[in-house]
């Protein structure tokens, strides 16, 4: 079996003795049972969460691809389930946190054994393909097109879905106390994020001809405004505003949001645009790549050496 499959099987024998270690806690330990279960009968729920979840995850351990299908799919259901039960009852949120996790788990470690990968090509499928914006068109629809996109994107990913963590978050028993300073530190901090990404996006849409939008790219590679000292900055700034906003909501769940964004954009997004970008770019993005970093900013007089091309470049 690729190797990539025995980290499947290694995940789910590592889920395998979690279940079986967290079953004879629920059934030891009543703080356990009343912070993961809630109400719920646990001797009711064992009767399927063993076979399906436990059983099953050690079958798959063992190269039973059926077993690992049978697992990911129950943990995806009991997630959704408990959800929907913490919602409605205020209980057991640290369950719908530990299943949702164990849903991703699952799922990466079911895709590894059956493919081979993580399929994240799919990203970039259908509108989110990577498509050059027509060269015809004029630096003013760009500029439009580009805060017409900063409307949309932040007022989802920035207010509606931060919007509907925090509440969960309130409605399932897991708020925590932040310190005073959270709320102003916040402000700031989101005010000097967004101002970093109005400017690259002005950058980009200015001297890049084209968007930030994947379906419709930048034709040029840009050395200017802040891409001079850092490869992403939108990203970087898209980030840092989702745990600012974590913080003037006092969410610690939507400051995780925006970790697990980063790591998504980090490991599933940016190898396939960088990729995209070395071939339609070639030895220009390769120099850019090799002098200025990706998530650490460089300041004037401290980027690494190299030559870098001073034309515009999107990045």
């Amino acid at each position: 079996m690729p190797r990539s499959g025995q980290w499947g099987r290694a995940y789910f024998a590592v889920q395998a003795a979690a279940g079986c270690f967290w079953w004879i806690a629920v059934f030891l330990s009543p703080p356990v049972r009343r912070a993961t279960l809630g109400g719920l009968d646990p001797v009711l729920v064992a009767v399927f969460d063993i076979p399906l979840f436990v059983l099953a995850s050690a079958a798959a351990a063992c190269g039973v691809r059926p077993a690992a299908v049978a697992g990911a799919l129950w943990t995806t259901v009991v997630a959704v389930a408990m959800a929907a039960y913490a919602t409605v009852t205020t209980q057991a949120g640290i369950g719908v946190l530990a299943m949702g996790a164990a849903t991703a788990g699952s799922v990466a470690a079911l895709c590894l054994m059956l493919v081979g990968h993580i399929p994240t090509a799919w990203i970039i499928r259908g509108p989110f393909a990577f498509r050059p914006a027509r060269k015809r068109t004029g630096p003013g629809f760009h500029v439009a097109a580009t805060f017409g996109q900063i409307v949309v994107f932040w007022g989802f990913f920035l207010g509606l879905v931060p919007a509907c963590v925090a509440g969960l978050e309130q409605r399932w028993g897991l708020t925590l106390a932040f310190p005073a300073v959270a709320l102003p530190a916040g402000v700031v901090i989101l005010i000097l994020a967004s101002a970093l990404g109005i400017w690259s996006a002005a950058v980009m849409s200015t001297l890049g001809g084209g968007t930030p939008l994947p379906s419709v790219m930048a034709n040029r590679l840009v050395v200017a405004g802040p891409y001079r000292w850092i490869r992403n900055p939108m990203a970087v700034a898209g980030i840092v505003q989702g745990a600012a906003v974590g913080l003037i909501l006092q969410s610690w769940l939507v400051v995780g949001y925006a970790v697990l964004g980063s790591l998504v954009w980090n490991y599933a997004v940016r190898p396939l645009e960088e990729a995209d970008l070395a071939e339609r770019f070639g030895a220009d993005f390769q120099s850019y790549c090799e002098t200025v970093r990706c998530w650490i900013p460089a300041l004037p007089g401290t980027r690494r050496t190299g030559p870098v091309n001073r034309r515009p470049v999107r990045g």
